[in-house]
């Protein structure tokens, strides 16, 4: 249980305090946090509370949107993702998770738009490295590829990533968007030390209207989590394990029952 981290997102109507105040009295190290509500509470007062409540940050979600063809949106979306790594920086936190963004309004170049998450991350990485904090390029399922995530793959991630030392660029493993892929599994042992976290939730058909809600909890669902985490140990991956979960029916539960159910399905599916 020393690797459990319950990220925010997972009861997102959840006041701060009250997650960081359950995850401390349940005994957990970890929370994984999100930009828009700590930029709300206030980026040094949530670093506080997380610290006062003997708690360590997994990861803060999140950077990227590197695609825009406009050079001063370009521009804009690269000066967003320094403030981030500022936010990681001041939360304590190695982790700044990137999604890189889909296709451009009208593109079709999808190569081009792969170009620019790389000329991001080059233009990123020694910043954040100087920081302390490490960009993790978290591949997304491919029906998001064309509004949210032109990095489809673990393969193509690791692609991405292995143009900048270890110790700057990795990547995110997260269930959801992952356990679909026939190569998995051996993407996973190409990581190795570039694997930065190990996300849960799990898959359930048939999917929502708006599929970005449509994780559920571990165990309801398709995915060999436990095989998966098997895995990421193999490769020799020790760190936090978060549980993030978009659903609306989770979103409106009391979060004290959410995070119960979390943690017990986290001991069932996946340690």
């Amino acid at each position: 249980m020393n690797r459990y981290s319950l990220n925010q997102a997972t009861t997102k109507y959840w006041p701060l305090e009250d997650v960081v105040g359950a995850s401390a009295q349940a005994g957990l190290e970890w929370i994984g946090l999100w930009r828009e509500p700590i930029q709300e509470y206030g980026v040094d007062k949530a670093a506080k509370l997380v610290a006062d409540a003997g708690l360590k940050v997994s990861s803060l979600c999140r950077g990227g949107f590197f695609t825009a063809t406009d050079p001063t949106e370009r521009q804009a979306k690269i000066e967003d993702n320094r403030r981030a790594i500022d936010e990681a920086a001041a939360l304590g936190t190695s982790v700044l998770v990137l999604v890189s963004g889909g296709l451009p309004a009208g593109s079709r170049d999808l190569d081009g738009a792969r170009a620019m998450v790389r000329d991001g991350l080059a233009e990123l990485a020694p910043y954040a490295d100087e920081r302390g904090v490490r960009l993790g390029i978290e591949a997304l399922h491919p029906m998001f590829c064309s509004d949210r995530c032109v990095v489809s793959s673990l393969g193509g991630a690791l692609d991405l990533a292995e143009q900048f030392p270890a110790s700057q660029v990795g990547v995110i493993v997260d269930a959801y968007h992952l356990w679909w892929d026939a190569d998995v599994y051996r993407q996973i042992e190409r990581a190795g030390e570039r694997i930065l976290s190990y996300q849960v939730s799990d898959w359930v058909v048939p999917l929502p209207a708006d599929t970005l809600l449509g994780r559920a909890m571990m165990g309801d669902g398709s995915i060999e989590l436990r095989r998966l985490r098997a895995a990421c140990d193999a490769a020799g991956y020790d760190g936090p394990i978060e549980v993030e979960i978009f659903n609306r029916q989770l979103w409106d539960a009391p979060g004290q029952e959410v995070f119960d159910l979390a943690l017990a399905r986290y001991q069932e599916h996946v340690i």
